[in-house]
């Protein structure tokens, strides 16, 4: 009677970090707002669009992972969140595109709201990765200047920096699709676009500091230098 040997179950221990819930959070405050961004708002004189509210926590987010994390770590976030997004984008199309059963009735609104143009989609991550890589990069290259000091400094400027790349990037793609054809129009989409966001990030501060202060605490920064 041969004898059998047997292994016990065995798995990959998971570190302890809070890297993926905030990568988690990150991309899904990317894929929420590019839903939520489909419908336009008017709130006064202000014209914007549903995600408004909710799109810069993704700056904010993205300061965490940079300035916690580094760069490396920040802009494996971006493009895991990239590729989120095209999958999200795909299986969007590819339910449109499925025939509707016979007890469903809103096909003409799922499609309305889910498919997104094409056009909009592509400015849309083309503004994300790039703004967001310029955001990470500049508070890092800030950071290896000045050290701890000035975490005020680093996170205005990069959001300035990034703000900028993906607005401009944006409305430069989708200015055409929106109804945007005249430059001085362009210019104020920008513009408006701009300093509304880096608005946000700014009042903001307080919450980013505060989270940022609390995931260094509780990874044990600065512990082990």
């Amino acid at each position: 009677m041969s004898h059998m040997t047997r292994t016990e179950a065995q798995f990959i221990p998971l570190q302890r970090t809070y890297y993926p819930v905030i990568v988690a959070l990150f991309i899904a405050v990317f894929l929420i707002s590019n839903i939520l961004a489909t419908k336009g708002v008017a709130i006064g004189p202000l014209i914007t669009d549903g995600a408004f509210f909710l799109f810069p926590l993704a700056y904010v987010l993205g300061d965490v992972l940079a300035e916690c994390y580094g760069f490396k770590a920040a802009r494996r976030a971006i493009f895991t969140g990239f590729a989120v997004t095209l999958l999200a984008v795909a299986s969007f199309y590819i339910a449109i595109w499925l025939p509707p059963a016979g007890f469903y009735e809103s096909q003409d609104e799922f499609t309305h709201v889910l498919g997104l143009v094409p056009q909009i989609v592509v400015a849309s991550l083309a503004g994300y990765v790039v703004g967001q890589l310029l955001n990470s990069w500049v508070l890092v290259a800030i950071k290896r200047r000045t050290g701890e000091k000035s975490l005020w400094a680093r996170l205005i400027g990069s959001t300035v920096v990034g703000e900028f790349g993906d607005t401009l990037l944006f409305c430069l793609i989708a200015a055409p699709v929106i109804g945007i054809s005249t430059a001085p129009d362009l210019l104020n989409f920008v513009i408006v676009g701009f300093l509304w966001k880096t608005l946000i990030e700014v009042l903001l501060l307080p919450v980013t500091y505060a989270v940022i202060g609390w995931v260094k605490k509780r990874e044990g920064y600065g512990l082990a230098a």
